[in-house]
């Protein structure tokens, strides 16, 4: 079975203009994760799928894979499934985000492997326990609420599910966890992503901003793995500079 990564990179972001070209020790956010991306082991390769000559220059500049798509994709899915078309020996894809430089290999190998294990799924994606009620209510994290058997049935930005009389650390708690932050590292069968292609955006999709309720909206099948902890990605000036501190005091 042929996996190939690939990293949806867009040069435009609202709360952090281009952030994937900020620099930490001479190397851009986007190099950082290309290279943390190409430590995983068993893929085949890693193709960073860009909408601007500059972020092709980019990766050109730090020897790695550059593919240019449409300017038009709404989502990193989208993106990914016009590279699919151009890579029909490639069974799985695993999304990657551009800008989480810090992105575990061990994640990337273990999203493709249990799409592998688990043939009749279309999607695989992880998530995270969350423990308090800060991220809990934060719009900016995801959360997923999943079936005892492993599967997504929905993901919100809203705290869900919904605890009538309010949230207690009794909730924040509870084992196994009743909150999950869900972690945007997927991995996608072909046919799925050729599919996706074709379909609008659904009415949920576009209520949430999330893309993954395209696919749960006409009844696919996404398998969620869970993860004791999650790679912080970079949305603001703030995380940026948080990363910097980090790398630097390695």
């Amino acid at each position: 079975m042929k996996i190939q990564v690939v990293i949806p990179a867009r040069l435009a972001s609202s709360r952090l203009p281009e952030k994937l070209l900020l620099r930490v020790d001479g190397r851009s956010v986007l190099q950082h994760t290309y290279e943390a991306a190409c430590r995983a082991k068993g893929i085949a390769g890693v193709t960073v799928a860009v909408d601007d000559p500059r972020l092709a220059q980019e990766v050109d500049g730090f020897g790695g894979q550059a593919l240019m798509t449409s300017p038009d994709w709404e989502s990193g899915t989208d993106r990914i499934a016009e590279v699919a078309l151009q890579m029909p020996d490639v069974d799985l894809f695993v999304n990657v985000q551009g800008d989480e430089p810090e992105i575990e290999p061990a994640a990337i190998e273990q999203v493709s492997g249990l799409l592998a294990e688990h043939p009749t799924a279309d999607i695989a994606t992880l998530a995270t326990p969350i423990r308090n009620l800060a991220t809990l209510e934060d719009p900016n994290c995801v959360k997923v609420v999943v079936s005892p058997n492993g599967q997504a049935l929905y993901f919100s930005r809203a705290a869900v599910p919904h605890i009538r009389g309010g949230v207690t650390p009794v909730e924040l708690a509870a084992q196994p966890p009743l909150f999950w932050q869900h972690i945007g590292l997927y991995a996608y069968r072909r046919d799925f992503l050729l599919w996706f292609a074709t379909q609008p955006p659904a009415m949920l999709e576009r209520a949430e901003k999330l893309e993954q309720l395209r696919a749960l909206a006409a009844g696919r099948s996404i398998v969620v793995g869970y993860v004791e902890s999650v790679a912080a990605g970079i949305d603001t000036l703030a995380d940026f500079e948080a990363f910097c501190a980090r790398y630097e005091s390695r």
